[in-house]
């Protein structure tokens, strides 16, 4: 009888090694990006919640006469861009003969980040209520944030 040799091999300490290093190199590389990840939503969210509110804001304008006293007024923001109005800006629940504009949003979207997260409240300066602040002279709307909350990058929320 011949007795059958196998050649059994196998990874020897180096490759082992090496794997262990290349799997701490991606581990170091992956984990810190991957955590990143919930506060780049929420800056992208900001983002575009912005976009979303400042072309509401655009589209009123637009259609209620361009001019610069044709914004939404801050009193009655939800109303005018939640409901149908007439060129005056006067709202209504319902579309009717002369309630023919809008709606531009369904609802005020929530402020995404900071210490008022989840705000919708619209006013002209920063407030206890207040997640967005808006001038109705110019259309311009941004976070309602101090100055020095920022951004991973150390970018102002307010400045978006």
């Amino acid at each position: 009888m011949m007795s059958i040799r196998r050649n059994c091999r196998g990874f020897s300490l180096i490759e082992l090694v090496i794997v262990v290093v290349i799997i701490g190199i991606i581990a170091a590389i992956a984990i810190p990006r991957m955590s990143r990840g919930a506060a780049g939503a929420a800056d992208a969210a900001l983002s575009g919640n912005l976009t979303v509110l400042r072309n509401a804001i655009d589209l009123y304008h637009t259609e209620h006469g361009g001019t610069e006293k044709d914004y939404p007024t801050v009193a009655n923001f939800v109303a005018q861009l939640t409901t149908f109005s007439d060129v005056a800006g006067a709202t209504a629940t319902s579309k009717d003969a002369t309630k023919i504009y809008g709606t531009y949003l369904a609802a005020v979207p929530p402020l995404p980040v900071g210490t008022k997260r989840g705000q919708t409240g619209v006013a002209a300066a920063i407030g206890a209520a207040v997640g967005w602040v808006y001038d109705d002279s110019t259309g311009a709307i941004k976070a309602g944030l101090a100055d020095d909350e920022t951004d991973a990058g150390g970018k102002a929320y307010n400045l978006y």
